[in-house]
């Protein structure tokens, strides 16, 4: 299970091991340990806010990241994929039309996938006004600008590796991209809190990804078929499924393969205590505030 670090020793330690990297920048992570009071609510059920809180400010950017922080969120959920020039950005859709005005911005570039622009020519794109005119200046950010601004909440990070079927070799890339900022890699198999877990849809990509970096968490995106919890509980540490697709019977088998339950994405106060009663180890949400509301009223 995710954890805070929960002290300023601690932020001065990672900016020491993988933030700034100088020492000039531990007042200010001490500063921002300082104003981090909250806790995780105690109830062993993970709040996790979905591509950021993205119920109130655009999806996977930075200003996401803060309004979950805002919003008291233990965990952000963001994905990950490649520019053209090999720069991990944080990006859900597999093209660049719903959340940024590249049809505008580039008028000829259509179908405007993720893979087809430069990190150069995505830092000219608008990622905030489809959501609300007062997040114009948004752009998308590089895994390691997420990264930066989630240390500096004090955050922890559920990573999804977005169609990596499109990024051939993308995992090696986010392994090598962790290797540079080595806080993030602190796992509880490492004697450490869990900062980080990787999921994907794509298990093979997850397998990969495991074989990458075996002291970080991992999980399977989707249904596991009961009678192959099993075989995937031998690397695997999470089956984070639709809360629609899961009972409590199913819960318990999971748990019984000695894995997690994050189920998503709820929004409705009613489904959030259904799958606290069906006994989930964490919920993905666009509320975090709701859903930290409802963990606390079901303790």
């Amino acid at each position: 299970m995710f954890q805070r670090l929960g002290s300023a020793a601690a932020i001065m330690a990672l900016a020491l091991l993988g933030g700034s990297g100088t020492a000039a920048a531990m007042p200010e992570a001490d500063a921002r340990a300082a104003e981090v009071q909250r806790a995780p609510v105690s109830t062993g059920v993970l709040d996790v806010a979905h591509r950021g809180a993205s119920a109130y400010a655009p999806e996977n950017t930075l200003a996401a990241i803060d309004a979950a922080h805002e919003h008291e969120a233990t965990t952000v959920e963001l994905d990950v994929q490649r520019s053209k020039d090999g720069e991990l950005v944080i990006v859900h859709d597999t093209t660049l039309a719903r959340t940024t005005d590249a049809e505008e911005v580039f008028p000829d570039r259509a179908p405007y996938n993720v893979a087809d622009f430069t990190m150069k020519e995505m830092r000219r794109l608008d990622a905030g006004s489809w959501f609300d005119s007062a997040y114009a200046d948004e752009r998308i950010p590089t895994l390691q600008e997420a990264l930066q601004r989630l240390r500096e909440h004090d955050m922890n990070l559920l990573l999804e590796i977005k169609s990596p079927a499109l990024y051939p070799g993308i995992e090696g890339d986010i392994a090598e991209a962790l290797s540079n900022a080595p806080d993030w890699l602190t796992g509880a198999r490492a004697g450490g809190p869990d900062r980080l877990t990787i999921q994907s849809f794509d298990w093979m990509s997850t397998k990969r990804s495991h074989d990458r970096l075996p002291s970080v968490p991992h999980g399977l995106l989707g249904l596991v078929p009961e009678d192959q919890i099993d075989d995937y509980a031998a690397w695997a540490d999470q089956i984070n499924p639709n809360h629609t697709t899961i009972d409590a019977d199913y819960v318990e088998k999971v748990h019984e393969a000695d894995m997690e339950v994050l189920t998503y994405t709820v929004n409705n106060a009613d489904d959030m205590r259904s799958a606290i009663g069906m006994g989930v180890d964490g919920i993905i949400s666009d509320y975090p505030d709701v859903l930290r509301k409802v963990i606390a009223e079901e303790r």
